[in-house]
């Protein structure tokens, strides 16, 4: 019963050891932070697109469900799988990890740039696309999809116009 005990203790002191101190000096690979750029704009609510023009380039009828939180924004026509738009605004992310994820779930992603700003776009079976713009540290992101219904217009084309009204709109 002894031994299980003690081997628990030392077991906790090596690992506790091995965490270090805050005084400690890190290492030289721990003090090195990347700088890929600065902070990027503010974009607004949702963007800076209002809810009439995400209906119009969207091409589809009244939303049934908009979302708004501190994080973007998402518009709904009904049903589980039905057609949505979303915008994200990402302080402090690569977007290099969100190409890299669309390109993982079968969304290759090509390179675009809309105003100067590099970006992405990626798509599958003409039913679904997402456009991120990269600022500095930051992004911006549209997706655009038609669930299980036919599209009303191209979703790469209404996520270009989207983030191209969202880039013209910056501050």
């Amino acid at each position: 019963m002894r031994a299980p005990v003690i081997l628990g203790v030392v077991a906790c002191s090596l690992l506790l050891a091995g965490c270090g101190g805050r005084d400690e000096p890190s290492s030289s690979q721990d003090s090195t932070t990347a700088n890929p750029g600065a902070a990027g704009p503010f974009f607004g609510q949702c963007g800076s697109v209002d809810d009439e023009e995400v209906r119009s380039t969207f091409a589809v009828g009244a939303f049934t469900m908009i979302t708004r939180n501190s994080v973007g924004c998402e518009w709904e026509v009904s049903g589980f799988a039905g057609p949505s738009v979303s915008f994200s605004w990402y302080r402090g992310s690569p977007i290099g990890r969100e190409r890299s994820g669309s390109e993982l779930i079968g969304r290759p992603a090509d390179d675009i740039e809309i105003d100067g700003h590099p970006g992405f776009s990626a798509a599958t079976d003409n039913y679904l696309c997402e456009v991120g713009v990269e600022f500095g540290k930051d992004f911006m992101h549209w997706s655009v999809t038609y669930g299980d219904q036919p599209p009303t217009a191209d979703p790469c084309g209404v996520a270009q116009q989207l983030a191209e009204l969202t880039i013209e709109r910056t501050q």
